[in-house]
Order: C-alpha cells, then sequence, then structure tokens
C-alpha cells in the first residue's frame, strides 16, 4: 500500500490533529476535556462549558476558537426561548477526523472506516477457516488503501491513524479454532503492528479485541453516563474491558478485562474456565456435536434461523456462567453497569441479557453494591469500530495523565501501544 502521504492527491499541510506532540501540559488537557463533554453530551453551548469545566467564560473561548479553527467543533442552531442572547450549541464535527478499525478474529476479519462521531463511512469483512499472517496483513493494506479513496482529499488529510484489534496470543489457540496443527505459530513471530505501520503509513495504535469493544461502548454507545462498568463482549470466546472513571482501563499488559479464563461452576464441586460455557466455539461443538453445521455462526452473524434449535441450551449454559463472572467482578471493581453485547443477532442478545438478568437473581450479592445489566448497542461490528475509536481516544479524549507528561512524549504511550506514524 502506498503511505499515508501519498493518499493524498496533492498532499498539503495536514490539519491540526496530533494533539499529543504539539500541545502538553494544561492547555492540552482542557482542550480534551471539552471535547469529550461535547461528545458525551451531544452539544454544548460554551456557557455550559464553562460551567462543566470550572474554566472561565474567556478561556473556554479561546480553546473553542481553536478547536473550530482546527474543524472539529462546528456550531449548531441558536437556542432561543431564553432571557438574554440565544446559546449556541457546539457539536463535534463528524468530518473533522477519520479513523481506521481492523479487527482480526479467530474466523473472520473486518475493516471500517469511521468519522468522528463514529459512523461507519465504509466497511470490508471476509472469513477464513483460521487466521493466517500475510492474507490477514494484504487484506488491510488494500482495504485501507480503497477506503482511503472513498473520502475527499481534505478527508485523508485528517485520517488520525488505525486501530487493530485483535486477540493476543493468537497461536495458542490453534486446537480451539479447528487449524491443522503448527499453521499459526507464524503470529509467534509476526509483527502485526509493525507491518500495519510500514505498510500504510498511518499511526497504529493496537489493543485486545474486548478491550477494543468497550472502547467503542464507551465513545459511541449509551453506557458513558456510568462512570465505571464492565463490558463483556462474546464471540468465539469471550472476553471483556473495563472503564474506571470515565477512562478506558487496558490494565498494565492490556489484559484488563480478561473474562475467558475466569473460573465458573460446571456441575457440583467442579469449575471451568468462562470461555468454555459462553463463547460461540462452544456453541459451534455443541451444533456440530448434534450434526449441524456451525459456520452460519461466522459467515452469517446476523441471521441465526438456521442454529436457532440449538440456542436454548447454549444460552442457559453462558447465562449461568457470565452471572457469575459478574459477581466476582462487582466484588473487586465497584461497577455501576455491565454492558454485554457479541457477534450475533440482536435477537439473541436480548435473549442472553435477559438470562444473565435472571441468572444473577438467583446468586447471593450481599455485601455488593448495586448496579445494572445493559445491553450493548453496537453490535458485531464493536471490535472494528473500537478499534478505529482507539486513534480518537488518544488524540483527543480527556487524559489526566497529559498534566504530568513530558513535552516530548506521545499522548498515546501506555498499554494502547502506538507506532510513530512515517509519513503523516
Amino acid at each position: 500500500m502506498t503511505s499515508a502521504a501519498a493518499l493524498l492527491d496533492d498532499p498539503q499541510p495536514p490539519p491540526r490533529l496530533d494533539r499529543g506532540t504539539r500541545q502538553t501540559g494544561v492547555r492540552l488537557y482542557n482542550e480534551r476535556l471539552v471535547l469529550s463533554l461535547v461528545r458525551r453530551h451531544s452539544a454544548l453551548p460554551k456557557a455550559d462549558l464553562a460551567r462543566l469545566t470550572g474554566l472561565s467564560p474567556p478561556t473556554v473561548s479561546a480553546i473553542v476558537r481553536q478547536l473550530e479553527a482546527d474543524g472539529l467543533l462546528v456550531r449548531e442552531a441558536p437556542r432561543r426561548g431564553r432571557v438574554g442572547q440565544p446559546l449556541v450549541p457546539l457539536a463535534l464535527n463528524p468530518d473533522g477526523a477519520f479513523a481506521v478499525g481492523a479487527k482480526i478474529g479467530r474466523r473472520s476479519c473486518e475493516l471500517v472506516l469511521i468519522d468522528f462521531v463514529g459512523r461507519v463511512r465504509g466497511r470490508r469483512h471476509e472469513t477464513y477457516r483460521y487466521p493466517r499472517p500475510g492474507p490477514i496483513l494484504d487484506f488491510v493494506v488494500d482495504g485501507c488503501r480503497a477506503l482511503a479513496a472513498a473520502l475527499p482529499q481534505e478527508g485523508r488529510a485528517r485520517l488520525a491513524g488505525i486501530g487493530v484489534a485483535t486477540p493476543f496470543e493468537l497461536w495458542n489457540w490453534e486446537e480451539e479454532v479447528g487449524a491443522p496443527a503448527g499453521t499459526m505459530q507464524a503470529w509467534r513471530d509476526f509483527d502485526l503492528h509493525g507491518a500495519v505501520g510500514r505498510a500504510c503509513g498511518l499511526q497504529v495504535y493496537l489493543c485486545n479485541d474486548a478491550t477494543a469493544a468497550c472502547a467503542a461502548e464507551l465513545l459511541f454507545g449509551a453506557a458513558p453516563r456510568h462512570r465505571e462498568f464492565l463490558s463483556v463482549f462474546i464471540a468465539w470466546f469471550i472476553g471483556g474491558g473495563l472503564v474506571i472513571d470515565g477512562n478506558l482501563f487496558p490494565g498494565r499488559t492490556g489484559y484488563a478485562g480478561s473474562l475467558g479464563q475466569v473460573p465458573v461452576p460446571d456441575g457440583p464441586g467442579t469449575a471451568r474456565p468462562l470461555l468454555h460455557t459462553a463463547s460461540l466455539y462452544g456453541l459451534a461443538r455443541r451444533i456440530a456435536a448434534s450434526g449441524g453445521d456451525p459456520r452460519p455462526i461466522w459467515e452469517s452473524p446476523d441471521d441465526w434461523r438456521t442454529i436457532g434449535p440449538h440456542l436454548d441450551g447454549w444460552i442457559a449454559q453462558a447465562a449461568a456462567g457470565i452471572a457469575h463472572a459478574i459477581v466476582a467482578a462487582v466484588a473487586v471493581v465497584e461497577l455501576q453497569a455491565v454492558v454485554i453485547d457479541g457477534a450475533f443477532p440482536a435477537a439473541v442478545r436480548a435473549r442472553l441479557v435477559a438470562a444473565v438478568r435472571m441468572a444473577l437473581g438467583a446468586l447471593e450479592r450481599k455485601g455488593l453494591p448495586q448496579f445494572t445489566v445493559l445491553e450493548g448497542t453496537i453490535g458485531g461490528s464493536a471490535r472494528a469500530i473500537g478499534g478505529a475509536s482507539l486513534p480518537f481516544l488518544a488524540k483527543f479524549m480527556r487524559d489526566r495523565e497529559l498534566l504530568f507528561r513530558e513535552p516530548e512524549r506521545s499522548a498515546a504511550a501506555g498499554p494502547l501501544h502506538a507506532a510513530r506514524p512515517s509519513a503523516f
């Protein structure tokens, strides 16, 4: 693929999007705070921004002027009906920034292009028996070029980066995926992060796929009204992500919220990891054992009519295990909500969430805080959309650490691993 600079027909100086290297400290934090509040509330006038941030009106006005000049904020129609001057709400500019997200899964790969408010502007998808580095890199590179080409020149200049969401240590799951022995060991020494960065010329952010799904819910879902929540995402395996104090919390090595290894009851006096009882892997084995065809699980994730008869038992088993894992998580972190989503039809999600709520009602919860269990709002593309949200999180969202970072450090330093841009 061409470099990011070559994505532009007539390269010009890019808009001022890399807020992690041009500014530091209080000013940068306040800019991101304003953007985060506008995103959370959809639109806010300057008076409300001053009240919510505690900043003086002149300071807010200066920040807003800069963000408007950068094309990140736009003015909406004035709100009339009050005494005095009409209030002018400020909203995120959908064309203010774009990002690409790549989900690399055990059965399929998805690529999306989203705008600054999370709308999907383009999508690519393919399935396979098991993931191999070479073909997947080709898919990402070719898809990135095609998605960028669909944007106008100004839009291509506003590509903030590419986020890659993938299960960690893919080589450890050959048996569960059904791959021939040894065929997935190529992932062990494959530098996915570096390969994508070199091929695409964009700044690359890499994180666990379930953490990415949590990021999608944080930025674009209904859960952000809760400051602490656990995201549960069911795909070939089950995983999770954590939001603490309104911020995505990947953990020291990116594994925070890895629910798949939580031991849950499996018969009298026995237990096994949740991934064996609440994953699509288990549903596929259930279908195959009865002589059915499990391929619609990953080939038709929005239409499961042919596997409907196999769902009742799986939902009951999955819900029981998830309920035990939720109680364990709430006992450790005082969560306000748990959001459940997955790579399955919305009707299946609704049934599973209802079953989890019922299973929780049968568990001992004395001494635990109250919390709510919600349906996710993103759906099967949450991992790809979450991947695309990573550049936005790194460059435009509130981050208290910015107040204490040295000027030369990237705003994306930390568990969301970022490659330096080669030509952007």
